[in-house]
């Protein structure tokens, strides 16, 4: 364990141990250390313990040390430095003082041991559960097994990535001397062949004495290091070995016991799951951002999606979106039009002009005149002011019609006329002024019905639809639905707390319901799931039950997938089947208008009759 040692006022040798992050040294009855001297200040320096590091500072200016005669403030201790404050001398060690070699260990010094053991696996257990780099903290372990064992170096071994069951690949991740610095050259200062029996074996293994250890007579790394004491740990998580734990003394003999290979092993059991659960969250932290690039990718403004339909989509609000022209956005509810309307503003010449939405359906019907012309002073009971209207709010920018549909025909013919005028008049006025503006509408309903009905005036449905773009719905979106319920559980979590990993919180019962569920509402009905979902949800992951979606029965799933062959054999079938049924069962014909042999159809009918025959007689 590392301490200070010295020599008290009645003569005999004392040790204070470095069990804290900080130890304060002064002449305060309150320190660690209390040095009763004159020239010692009640709180005169402090020694900081972090991982691989032990640094001693004086408190002021005015309160030095000395270092070999030399004054001094700071220093980073190593093994048998000495220092002085006021009159007391103290040695800095990072172990406790140990018998020699020949001398066989005494009971009360193997229960010091096992004492000093926990408490070094309790403080490095403390360091893990603090927030702190790898690389250090992996220092901080060779440096406290190497202290514990008495060996005079230490490293740790990493097993080959590629196949770690290969003896010959490994790599050295940490190397440490007893004075708790890096070693130079690590790699020729250790045994392939110790190291690759350790891997293959996958068992913990002492050699008290290397060079005349039978197993290794032949090593030429052995030989040539003249080793003497070697002990290995394999590190181990649920069989899968990571790599090793190894330590040696080239100086001493039978220097390892059986209960130090023991505390090794803990040391690996721990440095083993803190290594694989660092490496774990690497991989996390990678997936994330390539699946925060992918969807990065996936994205057009502020709207998500990559399939097929959604693609063509992008590409003709791209197109339409340097011009002027009148566009309009048709979709079921939900589906997104006021996003495309958006997306056309954003990406046109009026961008930093104002963006206006109406929603036509919303409006009282003898006030959408005046909520989208305005109005002046006295035009109505009520109008005690002059008031501008949606088109000239829009001017210089772009307006949204939403629900165009819903307008009734009266206001019809004056929205024509606007159109086509470029002008707009307010209710109670006389005059006319022009406006700028350019005009997207959107709708849930057809249009086209809705005129051969006498509910929309065709002239109005030819001047909106100069150019129509038609959004698909959810259900039509394959995979997309999956990519927009991560991204919306990534906008809700600063509403519904961060315990949502979006790119991890669908379990595959979650993902199989979304891609199953016809989604009547569209993307604004899964918003809605996925916020009870999140309410909801026991733990950071998102289940079918927490979405309460009613999955009609029979739909696909990953079960129902089959060879590619099967599938083609069954698409093949049901074709030819809808083919004979609209030639009403005209062999001939099917063949002719399939460009097959007649021969191929009788035998597909074979085929099912000789299925039937024998469903019958099972």
């Amino acid at each position: 364990m590392p301490h200070l040692q010295y020599t008290a006022l009645d003569g005999k040798t004392k040790q204070l141990a470095i069990v804290r992050k900080l130890t304060t040294l002064g002449s305060s009855k309150d320190s660690d250390l209390v040095i009763d001297s004159p020239d010692v200040a009640p709180a005169h320096a402090t020694l900081t313990h972090e991982p691989g590091r032990f640094r001693l500072e004086s408190t002021a200016r005015s309160n030095p040390f000395f270092v070999n005669g030399k004054k001094t403030r700071s220093l980073d201790l190593r093994h048998g430095d000495i220092f002085v404050i006021g009159e007391l001398e103290l040695t800095f060690s990072t172990l406790d003082e140990r018998p020699t070699p020949q001398t066989p260990t005494p009971r009360g010094d193997e229960s010091a041991l096992q004492l000093a053991a926990m408490q070094k696996l309790h403080n490095f257990s403390r360091l893990l559960a603090t927030p702190a780099d790898l690389d250090g903290l992996l220092d901080e372990l060779i440096d406290q097994v190497v202290s514990l064992t008495r060996a005079s170096k230490g490293f740790l071994v990493l097993a080959g990535v590629s196949n770690p069951d290969d003896p010959a690949g490994y790599e050295i991740r940490v190397a440490r001397n007893l004075e708790r610095e890096p070693v130079d050259d690590p790699s020729a200062l250790l045994s392939d062949d110790i190291i690759s029996s350790v891997i293959s074996s996958k068992k913990p293994q002492i050699i008290s004495d290397a060079l005349h250890d039978t197993r290794f007579q032949n090593s030429l790394s052995v030989i040539n290091l003249k080793l003497s004491s070697v002990m290995c740990a394999p590190l181990l998580v649920r069989g899968e070995l990571l790599g090793l734990l190894y330590v040696g003394n080239n100086d001493i003999v039978d220097l390892f016991t059986s209960e130090q290979l023991e505390t090794l092993e803990v040391f690996a059991s721990q440095a083993a799951l803190f290594i694989k659960n660092a490496t774990l969250l690497n991989e996390l932290r990678s997936e994330k951002t390539e699946l925060a690039e992918r969807l990065e990718n996936v994205k057009f403004g502020s709207i998500i999606g990559a399939c097929p339909q959604m693609i063509e989509v992008y590409k003709r609000v791209e197109k339409v979106a340097s011009t002027d022209i009148t566009v309009l956005v048709t979709g079921e509810t939900g589906t997104g039009k006021e996003l495309i309307a958006h997306e056309i503003h954003d990406r046109s010449p009026r961008a930093k002009g104002p963006f206006v939405t109406v929603n036509c359906g919303a409006i009282p019907e003898n006030l959408i005149e005046s909520e989208l012309f305005g109005h002046v002073k006295g035009a109505f009971t009520g109008a005690v002011a002059n008031q501008i209207g949606k088109f000239q709010a829009a001017d210089k920018g772009t307006i949204f019609l939403d629900e165009i549909g819903e307008m009734p025909l009266a206001l019809q013919v004056k929205l024509l006329r606007v159109l086509q005028e470029r002008q707009i008049q307010r209710v109670g006025d006389s005059k006319t002024m022009p406006i700028d503006v350019r005009v997207v509408a959107a709708t849930n309903r057809e249009l086209r019905r809705e005129v051969d009905e006498g509910n929309f005036r065709e002239d109005l449905y030819f001047r909106l639809n100069v150019i129509g773009i038609e959004l698909p719905p959810l259900r039509d979106r394959g995979n997309d639905v999956l990519l927009i319920a991560r991204y919306l559980v990534g906008r809700f979590t600063k509403e519904f707390g961060d315990r949502f990993d979006p790119q991890t919180c669908f379990e595959d019962s979650a993902e199989r319901a979304m891609a199953n569920f016809s989604w009547p509402g569209n993307i604004r009905q899964l918003e809605n799931h996925l916020k009870k979902a999140m309410v909801l949800a026991e733990g950071p992951r998102i289940n079918a039950a927490d979405l309460d979606l009613d999955v009609p029965e029979g739909a696909s799933s990953p079960e129902d997938i089959v060879p590619l062959t099967e599938a083609r054999d069954r698409w093949q079938r049901a074709y030819i089947d809808k083919v004979l049924a609209l030639n009403n069962g005209n062999r001939t014909k099917t063949a002719r208008d399939l460009g097959v042999d007649p021969r191929t159809i009788f035998r597909h009918l074979e085929k099912i009759e000789k299925e039937k025959s024998q469903e019958a007689s099972s």
